[in-house]
């Protein structure tokens, strides 16, 4: 599943330390961060995929989850107004925020942030509202840069922040490329999934974000199919920055909607914990390289 040597791999094997706390209390800005210190540089990792369907929320949950386990303070914000991270966290938002009063500053993102219950790990959670993102940021001046100043208010808290984006090309989704350090893309093996990778690279290189790390991997692989075989292999020998991990379609993966947590929560020594502990690993010796 992954060409990972074993020395970098990471098996979460302290589900009791990570059970959901219903009593952990709501951070605040500016207030200590779970790990009990303020971040010095918080990164901002964004899941993205022009296409849905393709494992982008079981990415940035299980993904965030790791992150707070291994990186410190962890702010997951679901910017999908289908709001799927929000309900497999179980965040059920105290006081709701539309995008007009966020972008008017009549509420901060702090104000909403909400507990996992799993340690160094909160949530900011998705709202329906946020389908009128767009029109929104298309009243405001710079409005691509308008994310990425609201985020701001987030970094004395955290270390890492991620962004749970809705599927598509738009002005919400390019003021995600512009606040981000890296773009994690997961990646059907079909010609249509190649295809968009190669407009999401077009549309970053058209805009000059030369510093923006855009890391796709392979989703939802099927093995067994010999036009999976076919497309991975040609898509690593276009794309070089191609992560090394692959995510197989599995039933474990589709549990997790059920069980409403992340897999290395609930089940840390099963085959697929196993390959997002790896594919982490990865993740963070390309984005920590510096």
């Amino acid at each position: 599943m992954t060409d990972l040597p074993a020395e970098e791999r990471i098996l979460v094997e302290f589900p009791d330390e990570l059970t959901p706390n219903p009593e952990a209390p709501i951070v605040q800005a500016g207030d200590l961060g779970p790990s009990g210190k303020q971040a010095d540089a918080m990164k901002i990792i964004a899941v993205t995929n022009i296409k849905g369907g393709v494992g982008k929320t079981t990415t940035a949950v299980n993904l965030a989850y790791l992150c707070a386990a291994s990186s410190g303070p962890t702010l997951l914000w679901d910017l999908d107004p289908q709001g799927a991270a929000t309900y497999t966290l179980r965040g059920d938002p105290l006081e709701r925020a539309t995008p007009k009063k966020l972008l008017s500053g009549k509420r901060h993102l702090p104000e909403l942030v909400l507990s996992t219950g799993y340690p160094n790990l909160d949530l900011l959670p998705a709202d329906f509202s946020y389908r009128n993102f767009d029109m929104h940021l298309a009243e405001r001046k710079k409005p691509t840069e308008r994310l990425l100043k609201m985020s701001r208010s987030l970094r004395d808290v955290y270390a890492v922040l991620f962004l749970d984006c809705a599927p598509g090309i738009s002005l919400l989704s390019e003021n995600v490329l512009r606040a981000a350090d890296a773009i994690i893309v997961p990646l059907l093996p079909t010609p249509l999934s190649v295809r968009m990778l190669v407009q999401l690279q077009d549309f970053i290189a058209s805009n000059g974000w030369t510093d923006l790390m855009l890391l796709p991997f392979f989703s939802m692989v099927d093995r067994r199919k010999s036009l999976h075989h076919e497309i991975i292999a040609n898509t690593r020998e276009q794309f070089p920055m191609m992560l090394a991990t692959e995510v197989p379609y599995s039933s474990e993966i589709e549990r997790m909607t059920l069980r409403r947590a992340p897999i290395p929560a609930f089940a840390p020594r099963c085959g697929a914990a196993q390959v997002y502990s790896a594919l982490w690993a990865e993740l963070m010796l390309s984005i920590w390289r510096d």
